[in-house]
């Protein structure tokens, strides 16, 4: 990229003998590593808070009893939301059920989408990681998620596609505060 050579400036100068490479020449910028403009990489935004505790189920008593009645309707209308309509509600709901009817380890399967969904709104790790939250605490666990996502403006009820609809007819989309 750059010669090393010393310059014809640099060879009859007497203070060349320092060890320094050359300058580049005038108008060329260096290579960094740093984008142009920015003085250093920007740095990543400190974790937030989820909105609601891991045991505020009765903030949603509706959700809460549907959740502990049948886990796989309150999985799947997260999976759909958090997929952003790539799966199905009633696709991953199903795999869901299997999972626990026939091994028990369901827990796995929702332990992912909390991930997801941490990464995806940059939440805290919160009370502990994600998997021990999801096998000690399945159902509260799943009736946050639903919460969490209830308070960034999605309505469940209407799945991805619906939640898309509604954000293009003009209604107010509370997850990107867009009129």
């Amino acid at each position: 990229m750059y010669s090393y050579e010393k310059s014809d400036n640099q060879k009859f100068n007497p203070d060349s003998s320092s060890t320094a490479p050359p300058l580049p020449p005038f108008g060329a910028t260096p290579a960094t590593g740093i984008p142009v403009g920015l003085s250093a990489p920007p740095r990543p935004q400190a974790p937030v808070p989820w909105s609601s505790g891991l045991f505020d189920c009765s903030a949603d008593v509706k959700n809460c009893f549907i959740t502990c009645c049948c886990p796989c309707i309150t999985f799947g209308q997260i999976s759909e939301i958090v997929d952003k309509g790539s799966s199905s509600c009633v696709a991953n709901g199903a795999i869901y059920a299997l999972l626990m009817s026939f091994t028990g380890c369901q827990s796995c399967f929702s332990c992912f989408y909390r991930s997801k969904i941490r990464e995806q709104y940059n939440l805290m790790e919160n009370p502990c990681a994600d998997c021990l939250v999801h096998c000690c605490c399945e159902t509260c666990a799943l009736c946050q998620l639903y919460r969490e996502l209830q308070t960034r403006g999605f309505d469940m009820s209407l799945g991805w596609q619906g939640n898309v609809d509604k954000q293009n007819r003009g209604e107010r989309c509370l997850p990107c505060n867009k009129a």
